[in-house]
């Protein structure tokens, strides 16, 4: 369920990239102000001009903690301010920490990078036996199985995990293995359970006894249902211009189901030591979590990232390369390697960055939905802490992003002039209305409530049905972060309805059960 902005931005990023350019320009650094007191000051306007409600910022460097601070609320219009104990959302910087479990099996020669992952999970299997056979541990971790985005496995529908694995083997491949590069969650589920079927213990167990207690981390949660504290961050999202606040635990939860990918919640006070631990070789107040070897293999550039797959920063900063180590991005950034990643789930962000030549690195997480301020904020840091110039990147990447914004609606309003008026369904509203299903996706339930259809999925996403031309209804989901979809009924040649689509979706329409009357509830 794309939002037609995340479209939007791919597309601009194909067709902008390659203008050519510098990164942009900087200025000296004169000013004799304290960089820590500059750089809060400089924060406090970002978060006003980019109407976040709620940031959290620690930078830390050579072993020290330069700045660590909470900004405004961790909830729009209640006083409960931010502070470096709130917890946010680690989401996808989560999956440093997943491969950094990986490597303590390494290190303890239990596995190894290269081991076929089918040796771990017998029973997980791709599309292609050819991939099941070939897919090493490694794979799981740097996106290039040829699995495409197939996060409708736990973001629309809520099933084990192990279903979850289960299912990949009916997801066709995008690409060839080990070809291309596409982003993905589930494999990073499947790296989760190679650590629980080698160490013997369930990842959420390991990462908080291996890495959380060792490092002090004694606030951070591996899993959404165990944050209980209400010094917690609620997600926010930009709906018509107005911030609205995510107020669905359930939402919020799904995510669990993929933990290893995007389920960790921590706070300032316990991610500085995760930073300081990643820039110190695998070492933390005089312990050694990782080997030399296997820190550095972590880091060591796995893949190549296409230019469709990056970031639409790259358009400002101009990027020489691009490539994915085991849980981190990496660039060039002013002639210097930036390791970093970014984490995104439904109304919450974060992003942790490196310098690694400078020894510094930041660490944002904020609770409005895709809030960019997040990468204007690491590079300032890494002006202003590490190469000691000065770039308004929050100025340049919020007009950036405004121009993102604009052709999304321009896009919303061609799609709408295309529709063709004075049309009407083939059949009645009740021939429309059964189950829909299909052994990936799950099952649609259209029904009729109150005169209109209504759809289903998975009892997870709702909303109603509303006709827009011919047997094309658009989608309003009643989950309004989701925004709307398009979906369209197919008959078969007895004029039929056979088929629904929407969302690169195509679900089947089980037979009707005679004794079974069509809902209208």
């Amino acid at each position: 369920m794309k939002r037609t902005l995340l479209l939007v931005q791919a597309l601009a990023v194909l067709s902008l990239l390659y203008l050519g350019g510098q990164t942009a320009p900087a200025q000296s650094r004169k000013s004799p102000i304290d960089p820590a007191i500059r750089y809060d000051a400089y924060i406090q306007q970002a978060v006003k001009d980019w109407n976040v409600p709620g940031l959290t910022v620690t930078v830390v460097k050579n072993g020290k903690t330069l700045l660590k601070k909470g900004y405004g609320v961790r909830e729009q219009g209640k006083p409960g301010a931010v502070d470096t104990q709130t917890l946010f959302a680690m989401a996808s910087t989560t999956k440093a920490m997943t491969a950094a479990c990986l490597g303590m099996l390494v290190d303890e020669g239990k596995l190894h990078w290269d081991d076929p992952v089918m040796k771990y999970l017998p029973d997980f299997q791709f599309y292609d036996p050819a991939v099941t056979r070939e897919v090493r541990v490694r794979d799981l971790l740097i996106h290039n199985t040829g699995v495409g985005n197939a996060d409708v496995l736990w973001a629309a529908m809520e099933i084990p995990s192990d279903e979850i694995l289960r299912r990949v083997r009916l997801i066709k491949p995008s690409y060839s293995l080990r070809s291309s590069f596409i982003y993905q969650n589930i494999m990073y589920l499947a790296a989760g359970k190679v650590i629980e079927n080698v160490s013997g213990v369930p990842w959420a167990t390991f990462i908080r006894t291996r890495l959380f207690e060792p490092l002090g981390m004694s606030r951070t949660k591996a899993h959404f249902k165990e944050v209980s504290d209400a010094n917690r961050a609620k997600p926010h999202m930009e709906i018509n211009d107005t911030i609205r606040v995510v107020n669905s635990l359930k939402e919020e939860g799904l995510v669990d189901a993929v933990g290893p990918a995007g389920s960790v919640w921590t706070c300032p006070d316990d991610v500085t030591a995760w930073m300081q631990c990643m820039l110190d070789s695998g070492r933390y107040a005089g312990k050694t979590l990782l080997k030399p070897t296997t820190w550095a293999e972590l880091f060591k550039p796995q893949t190549l990232v296409t230019d469709s797959q990056f970031y639409p920063t790259q358009l400002l900063t101009k990027p020489v390369w691009k490539t994915y180590g085991l849980g981190w991005f990496q660039h060039d950034y002013r002639g210097h390697r930036v390791n970093f990643h970014t984490g995104s789930l439904t109304g919450m962000v974060a992003i942790h960055g490196q310098l690694p030549d400078q020894k510094l690195a930041v660490y944002i997480q904020g609770n409005l939905d895709h809030a960019e301020l997040r990468h204007a904020l690491m590079y300032r840091a890494f002006d202003e802490f590490g190469l000691g110039v000065e770039h308004d990147w929050s100025k340049a990447f919020q007009q950036l992003y405004r121009g993102f914004k604009q052709q999304a609606k321009q896009a919303e309003r061609k799609a709408d002039s295309s529709r063709v008026q004075n049309t009407k369904p083939s059949l009645p509203l009740t021939a429309y209305a059964g189950a829909y299903t299909d052994p990936l996706y799950g099952t649609i339930d259209v029904t009729l409530k109150d005169g209109r259809l209504y759809a289903s999925m998975n009892n997870v996403l709702t909303g109603y049905l509303d006709h827009w031309h011919f047997d094309t209804f658009r989608l309003t989901y009643d989950q309004f972060w989701n925004g709307k979809d398009a979906i369209s009924f197919i008959l078969d040649q007895r004029g039929k309805v056979a088929k629904i689509t929407g969302g690169g979706m195509e679900l089947t329409k089980a037979p009707e059960t005679p004794d079974k009357p069509i809902s209208t509830r």
